[in-house]
């Protein structure tokens, strides 16, 4: 059965595959970076890798995090680079049944694209996000990426 990292961005309860999230952090001091787009908050240091930080409340509706407390960062794989997700209360990692989720209709909509299906549970319902496209349909991923792979070599 899959398991799913749970947690909240904005008003709505969001999953990552397990697989995808490397761990989840308190957000430490973030690196602000200027000139990048506004649903990225910096770039951040967890465990000597340098990683730019997302502000998925941003990404989803424009909304911006900021540093509200009990804020967590979860660090995610995708195939492009390692992301860190600002999100509200990662609080869950749930064991969900492949009948549970479903593929829904606004999966067609190409600003959603990166829903990969609703988690239907008895008493809720939750958005699976596939990492990869997410990460993907974001403008400017290039320069980030571009910007952290500057910033490590300057490390070295």
């Amino acid at each position: 059965m899959p398991k799913v990292v749970v947690f909240h961005a904005g008003k709505e309860e969001y999953a990552l595959p397990v697989e995808n999230v490397v761990s989840i952090e308190k957000v430490e001091e973030i690196r602000a970076i200027p000139h990048l787009p506004q649903f990225v908050m910096g770039i951040i240091k967890v465990r000597g890798e340098m990683i730019p930080v997302l502000d998925l409340g941003n990404i989803l509706y424009g909304t911006t995090a900021g540093t509200e407390t009990g804020m967590f960062l979860l660090v995610v794989q995708t195939k492009t680079m390692q992301i860190g997700m600002v999100v509200k209360e990662a609080k869950e990692i749930l064991e969900v049944s492949e009948e549970s989720i479903t593929n829904v209709g606004l999966l067609a909509y190409s600003k959603t694209n990166y829903f990969s299906g609703i988690i239907n549970l008895e008493d809720k319902m939750i958005t699976q996000i596939d990492a990869d496209v997410l990460v993907e349909s974001l403008e400017s991923i290039k320069e980030i990426k571009d910007y952290v792979n500057e910033q490590k070599a300057h490390q070295n």
